[in-house]
């Protein structure tokens, strides 16, 4: 919580069971109040490794519901849980939860109404692929 405003992370998962735990491992949990993981409907264990965890909210869809659809279930919980800072982190590590400090006191100390990462923009994810390199592996 920033100003008591609180904070919920929400992980939109698809196949995430190999990056779960680090992405997890890295939210700042000194301000952030909830976490939220949605599975889409993976064909792996990301459900059980969620559980496996701690994380307390856990929705697994029964169908593929796509990007947009696993998105809105996560904005939906986490207004349903009282959140007045939503931070989508997604758990394939593309992003580096390290970020979550800047970005939330951004938003909480009403500088803006919304921040957003790219994972492009620094060139790092488009250096990786030219290179061949996994880009799962990459956080920029």
């Amino acid at each position: 919580m920033i100003d008591n405003k609180k904070i919920i992370v929400v992980l939109p998962a698809y196949k995430a069971e190999k990056t779960l735990v680090q992405t997890y491992n890295e939210i700042p949990f000194e301000i952030v109040d909830d976490v939220i993981l949605v599975d889409d409907n993976s064909p792996d264990n990301t459900i059980n490794v969620g559980r496996h965890i701690g994380i307390k909210h856990i929705i697994k869809h029964e169908n593929n519901l796509g990007y947009g659809g696993n998105q809105k279930t996560c904005y939906n919980k986490a207004l349903e849980l009282g959140a007045d800072i939503v931070i989508m982190l997604h758990p394939d590590y593309q992003y580096t939860p390290k970020l979550i400090h800047s970005m939330s006191y951004l938003i909480a100390s009403d500088l803006y109404p919304v921040v957003i990462g790219s994972r492009i923009l620094g060139g790092g994810l488009l250096e990786a692929e030219c290179r061949g390199i996994n880009t799962s592996q990459i956080a920029s």
